[in-house]
């Protein structure tokens, strides 16, 4: 999984070509520690046909809320650029991820 800060989310999500799942995360946010190995093991299994990174809120506080991210932990799909679909705080759990980066690739 690529970490990405404020200097590279516009190349690396907002710029990029195809599919995109951000982890929104923050280091004082356990669901958000608690979730990282699942982001981890499903970004192993889908990892070619989606990109996968993580960002941490709490060093980009204002890329996040221009993001409308608003609350932890937050996973949300991107297609070329423009937000797909998103999952917050208890619906971001390792089936609805997997459920919703299913749909993303249909």
């Amino acid at each position: 999984m690529l970490l990405v800060d404020k200097d590279t989310f516009q190349t690396e999500v907002l710029e990029a070509k195809g599919l995109v799942l951000v982890d929104y995360f923050s280091d004082g946010c356990e669901p958000c520690k608690a979730l990282m190995p699942d982001v981890e093991a499903l970004s192993e299994q889908y990892g070619k046909e989606i990109k996968f990174v993580k960002l941490n809120t709490a060093s980009a506080r204002r890329l996040a809320i221009s993001q409308k991210v608003l609350g932890l932990p937050t996973i949300t799909i991107y297609k070329d650029g423009e937000k797909l679909s998103e999952l917050i705080k208890d619906d971001a759990v390792k089936t609805n991820i997997e459920e919703m980066i299913k749909k993303a690739l249909k």
